[in-house]
């Protein structure tokens, strides 16, 4: 056991997490690439804002064009893969004890997530096209999970660990 690598609790924490969540991105994208059809009538009909109020003060904001709907969706499929992407590495990068690059890249992977799922859904999705007026296509609440738990990961990767001063030798 002399010879097995210390990791603190901090470090294991940020795997852990760094990994959970990188798992759940890529089953999400995997799913939207899987289940194509179903997933891009969530992005048509909330861009179509067709279940809203119909509120023509806010209808103006309702894109309908289909080649516009599925390149968003496209998009947003792209976005989730190459965060999911920079995740695995990331998880990658704190198994092999490369710390702060591990944290660099986790920090990138979960504000990928942090801005699609904040200001893509949350934002722009939830308030510009009043997805929350929607009882069949509102999202609000996964992408309030995603985006806290993107948080909290993003947090506690960032606490100090103490590693720096447990290897540094006393003097």
């Amino acid at each position: 056991m002399a010879n097995f690598p210390r990791t603190s609790p901090l470090s294991l924490a940020g795997t852990v997490l760094t990994a959970v969540l990188a798992l759940y991105i890529a089953l999400v994208a995997l799913g939207n690439i899987t289940d194509f059809d179903n997933n891009q009538q969530y992005v048509r009909h909330v861009l179509a804002m067709d279940t809203t109020f119909k509120d023509d003060d806010l209808m103006w904001r309702a894109i309908t064009s289909r080649g516009l709907q599925d390149t968003a969706y496209v998009a947003i499929i792209v976005w989730e893969t190459v965060a999911a992407l920079v995740l695995i590495c990331a998880t990658w990068l704190w198994i092999r004890r490369d710390h702060a690059l591990a944290r660099r890249m986790t920090t990138y992977g979960t504000l990928m997530l942090m801005l699609l799922f904040g200001a893509g859904f949350l934002a722009i999705g939830g308030e510009w096209f009043a997805m929350w007026q929607s009882e069949d296509w509102n999202g609000l609440d996964a992408a309030t999970r995603v985006f806290l738990f993107s948080g909290v990961v993003l947090i506690v990767t960032h606490l100090p660990s103490g590693e720096a001063a447990e290897a540094t030798p006393p003097r």
